[in-house]
């Protein structure tokens, strides 16, 4: 049997997209835990609408804003204001 494309530049290519894909899900998954965790801990409902929202996000950028909203805003929907 013939294994050499496991071993081949294309196939390691491949998986170090593949690491990196895992990685960046891994830090999205990472920040939408963090603003529900400090929504929650702040007694600040979240419906699902909210939670299926940030958890479907994965823009670093996006994501830090809202956690940074997260600290100081008075409803849960409001992470959202300048979207």
């Amino acid at each position: 049997m013939d294994l050499s494309f496991y071993k081949s530049y294309l196939s390691e290519e491949i998986r170090d997209e593949g690491r990196a894909e895992g990685r960046a899900e891994g830090r999205a998954q990472a920040s939408a835990d963090a603003i529900l965790l400090v929504l929650e801990q702040r007694g600040i409902a979240v419906t699902d609408d909210v939670r299926d929202r940030v958890t479907g996000c994965y823009d670093p950028e996006t994501l830090r804003a809202w956690l940074v909203r997260a600290v100081t805003a008075d409803s849960a929907e409001e992470i959202f204001a300048d979207e």
